[in-house]
């Protein structure tokens, strides 16, 4: 029995390993050359897999399209929105949020820079279960960003006038529009600029000390 339940662990770890390294995979090609490309011919490629293997993973392309999005995402709040925890609720953590952003579409943490602009971009008029995913993360990431910037007017960091759905859409704005300028236009300085847009408009809010 201990040794049936010890081969039995031991078969969904390396099945867990294993699929973690196909979405590593997927997440780059898909913020490259978009969630279409996709296929699992491709995928089983380039992760030196048959693709008979792939499919006991993934049981159509719309299934791994799903999986590649929320292993991106993950990777989004590991690199954007946890590290900006470590500051208290205010400004310190609003704008460790921006600059965490800025920093993660300039390393190109997705080789094809921001992941959620460009499925955005690819999904914005495909009905479906993939722009739902798509669409319900951005919805996440926006409300997280309305959050904190209530927390800091509720901290009186920020004005009473300081109106979170505003601000986030207009930050939210700056960064899309920053990457498109990266990516497309090759601009050098579509990340400072878009930083400094940002910070501006957050100490135009702010509460100054007396």
């Amino acid at each position: 029995m201990t040794s049936t339940l010890s081969e039995t662990d031991g078969r969904l770890l390396k099945g867990n390993e294993t699929r973690s390294t196909i979405l590593q995979v997927a997440v780059q090609i898909a913020s490259a050359e978009g969630l279409e490309g996709l296929s699992l011919g491709r995928l089983a490629t380039e992760v030196g897999m048959s693709k008979s293997g792939l499919f006991a993973h993934f049981r159509s392309k719309e299934d791994l399209q799903v999986a590649v999005v929320d292993a991106a995402s993950e990777l989004f709040v590991q690199e954007v929105i946890l590290p900006a925890q470590s500051f208290p609720a205010g400004l310190q953590r609003l704008r460790s949020l921006a600059e965490n952003w800025l920093s993660y579409a300039g390393r190109r943490v997705f080789r094809g820079g921001c992941f959620f602009f460009a499925a955005s971009m690819e999904f914005d008029s495909r009905p479906g279960v993939v722009r739902e995913r798509v669409k319900s993360l951005m919805l996440r990431w926006l409300q997280h960003l309305e959050s904190e910037i209530r927390n800091a007017r509720e901290a009186h960091e920020l004005r009473p006038d300081a109106d979170e759905r505003q601000l986030a859409f207009e930050f939210n704005a700056q960064m899309m529009g920053a990457n498109w300028a990266h990516q497309l236009m090759e601009s050098k300085q579509a990340l400072e600029r878009a930083r400094t847009a940002i910070i501006q408009r957050i100490e135009s809010f702010a509460v100054q000390p007396t």
